[in-house]
């Protein structure tokens, strides 16, 4: 992976850009959340690749942001091609499991990714042979893994399918690339 200062940079980048994007949805009275994932419907297929830039509000963005930065960067720390990877599993498989499974809603927010990620971290330490990768795993579980519990529903207003789908494509990724 590049150094620090490139993946920090990107991390940046993409944390503006969530921010631009709510800033943008706010100002046209969330019109933006169309481009949400609504299961079932063959229109919305594509918008399995928005929904996670979205949110339905400033704090439901600022919950994601974080979590999604660091986990992220952890992430990014077993090299680029199996970050990518990371990312598309995790977009891909929490976007088609919510549209083919999910309750009738629009599915939006990063959830899903923060999720993905979460799942890669707690799995892929044990599945490479380094330790430096296991230490991230096991402080990642020891740390959140209270996040277990938002992939069972607790608010209709919560996606714990996205929560769901997500991290069992992050689980999906560390099992097939993170050796």
């Amino acid at each position: 992976m590049k150094p620090l200062s490139f993946q920090i940079r990107v991390l940046l980048t993409l944390g503006a850009l969530l921010i631009a994007i709510e800033i943008a949805n706010l100002l046209s009275g969330n019109a933006l959340n169309k481009f949400g994932v609504v299961p079932r419907s063959l229109e919305h297929i594509p918008y399995i690749f928005t929904a996670p830039f979205l949110h339905g509000n400033p704090t439901h963005l600022m919950a994601n942001l974080l979590p999604l930065l660091l986990f992220m960067w952890l992430t990014m720390q077993w090299g680029k091609r199996t970050f990518v990877l990371a990312t598309l599993s995790a977009l891909i498989i929490g976007g088609v499991g919510v549209w083919l499974f999910a309750r009738s809603a629009t599915h939006i927010g990063a959830s899903g990714m923060v999720y993905g990620y979460f799942g890669f971290l707690v799995l892929a330490g044990f599945r490479g042979n380094k330790f430096r990768y296991l230490l991230i795993s096991l402080v990642v579980a020891a740390l959140y893994g209270g996040l277990l519990l938002g992939v069972l529903p607790s608010s209709k207003f919560i996606s714990f399918e996205y929560h769901l789908f997500g991290f069992i494509g992050g689980l999906f990724a560390a099992w097939h690339w993170a050796r």
